[in-house]
């Protein structure tokens, strides 16, 4: 069975960050039980739109944007379509890896403490998120990853269990959706942080790295399934964790570890430190890993991951979130433009993979069922929503 595990795991990762445990937390803290079915929602959406990425990349053998480029033939939709693929990837992961080596950066402060070493916390968690990328092979890598996703999701699963949460109130939560008043934004952002559009990069390119036939291809719904619905079950556990701790206002993660202390004491801190450190060294290495496989399709590098300017690409990213977070520099106006970018890459990439599913040029009889595309054309609109949004508050008109 765990032979069969792999790049799913890699895309858990990646979307259990900083950002979504922290989306979780205030969406537990202010609205108790009510948003599960919302969690539920986008790791539904997501489990469908990273199986057709995954069975992309195994029956094509090359990465997502190999096969956009290829199968676009008009040369300025072509171009344009890349154009955003490249400014959303590299542009957006590089402001966003400043909030993932943050979020590392407060698990080692609920470890540690405030001491002597605390400004340095954000050059060491790039450091050894330099070095496990640069030593280490795909293979490596997916050890690494199901390590530190198995410490996450012990931790905030612990954390959940103690505090004793009512199951009635959670299956109602998770089955019976309501919206309570003010809580729009808080759905959006919990799916948001779920159905990213870098994951399908990863994940397309992932795949043809760990399988070479179709005859895979249930490994990779195997996977798929079972990984992202795990991530899903740890996004929710934070959620359940926030709603059932006597915790009122929380202004970072390591609030909520406070709240859980009249639970079990000092040990809290130590529970939600580890599962934000593992969670933010995850994001830290998913991102840059991401924004290099996009760039090397885009521009047609060879020898994957060994490439040296594969491997440039991703120290760039890194070193960006390093110096970001290290001279506090706030890129306001770049994060803008990737939220924007990024809103306008969704729904592209959604209806891109739905077409591309669906020609039997690329995937001959593995093409999508009618059920299949039914979900797809949902999840399509489900992103144009979320696009629109994102650039929309932008704007400043949401």
């Amino acid at each position: 069975m765990f032979k069969k595990i792999g790049p799913g795991v890699l895309v858990a990762a990646a979307f259990v960050g900083p950002g979504t445990i922290t989306i979780c937390t205030l969406a537990g803290v202010n609205f108790g039980y009510a948003l599960i079915w919302a969690v539920l929602l986008s790791i539904l959406a997501t489990i469908i739109l990273q199986e057709m990425a995954g069975r992309i990349g195994v029956v094509s053998q090359t990465g997502l944007v190999d096969v956009i480029k290829a199968e676009l033939r008009v040369p300025w939709i072509r171009n344009v379509v890349l154009g955003i693929v490249l400014a959303a990837i590299l542009i957006g992961n590089a402001a966003y890896e400043g909030g993932n080596i943050g979020g590392a950066t407060l698990g080692l402060q609920g470890l540690f403490g405030e001491g002597a070493l605390e400004p340095f916390y954000p050059l060491i968690i790039g450091i050894l998120a330099f070095l496990l990328l640069w030593l280490s092979n795909y293979k490596t890598l997916e050890k690494v990853f199901v390590g530190l996703v198995g410490v996450m999701g012990v931790c905030f699963v612990l954390s959940a269990i103690i505090t004793k949460p009512s199951m009635s109130e959670i299956f109602k939560g998770m089955f019976v959706p309501t919206l309570p008043e003010g809580s729009l934004l808080t759905v959006i952002a919990l799916v948001g942080t779920t159905v990213v559009p870098y994951n399908l990069f990863l994940h397309a390119s992932l795949t043809k790295e760990k399988w070479k036939s179709s005859n895979n291809l249930k490994d990779v719904k195997w996977d798929t399934i079972v990984s992202i619905a795990l991530g899903g079950f740890v996004s929710m556990a934070i959620l359940i964790t926030a709603s059932a701790a006597p915790i009122s206002n929380v202004e970072n993660v390591l609030d909520m570890a406070m709240g859980l202390e009249p639970l079990f004491g000092k040990m809290s801190r130590y529970f939600l430190g580890m599962g934000l450190l593992a969670a933010g060294i995850t994001s830290a290495i998913t991102a840059p890993l991401a924004a290099a496989f996009v760039a090397s399709s885009c521009f047609g590098w060879d020898n994957g991951m060994k490439n040296k300017k594969f491997k440039l690409t991703w120290a760039i990213v890194l070193v960006l979130g390093v110096a970001f977070l290290s001279f506090d520099i706030k890129p306001i106006q770049i994060i803008q433009f990737a939220q924007v970018a990024n809103g306008i890459l969704l729904p592209i990439m959604a209806i891109l993979l739905l077409w591309v599913v669906n020609k039997k040029s690329v995937m001959g009889k593995h093409t999508n069922s009618i059920v299949q595309n039914i979900f797809g054309v949902l999840i399509v609109g489900l992103s144009i929503f979320l696009g629109m949004k994102s650039i929309l508050k932008v704007i400043g008109l949401f």
